[in-house]
């Protein structure tokens, strides 16, 4: 199936954080706190989906406050955390937003996104996203981890308005 054509279904974008919001690095203080690099452009990316009625969900193995954070300024729909087997929330994300797996996108990098990706209408990776990744994916970013992947994406989804999207 071409790409527009998955991309007219999408309702939903769920997301990794590490390697595909950031770069994937994690920066230790030495108290031992652990910051992450987010693009301010995948928050515009949020903020545009989100204004045009398609909320993104966080999907990630790890629990970080960091990540809940960002996820609260950016008005995140739905944070699932400290999920080790990614596809097995799929099930609850049908039945708790009312979607089909066409209707999803999923952004991952990562070999424990491989069964995720499977599973839902419209898959990417960033361009640094592991060779297993790439393999799956619907489509490979033109971006890196952490360079603004989600914004690719959301542009890619948001180009279905035959009159463009609304920002406001």
């Amino acid at each position: 199936m071409r790409l527009s054509k998955k991309c007219k279904k999408i309702k939903i974008v769920l997301t990794d954080v590490d390697g595909v919001l950031t770069d994937g690095g994690m920066y230790y203080s030495s108290k031992g706190d652990v910051m992450k690099k987010f693009h301010v452009r995948d928050g515009m990316g949020v903020t545009l989906l989100r204004k045009n009625k398609i909320p993104t969900i966080i999907v990630t193995k790890e629990k970080n406050p960091i990540i809940r954070q960002w996820a609260k300024k950016m008005k995140i729909e739905k944070v699932y955390e400290g999920i080790l087997q990614k596809e097995v929330i799929i099930n609850e994300i049908y039945k708790t937003f009312n979607v089909t797996p066409q209707e999803l996108a999923y952004i991952g990098d990562d070999v424990n996104d491989v069964e995720l990706m499977k599973k839902v209408g419209f898959s990417a990776a960033p361009k640094d996203g592991a060779e297993q990744i790439k393999k799956v994916a619907d489509y490979i970013c033109k971006s890196k981890g952490g360079e603004g992947v989600l914004r690719e994406i959301a542009d890619i989804i948001l180009t279905r308005f035959p009159r463009g999207y609304d920002l406001y």
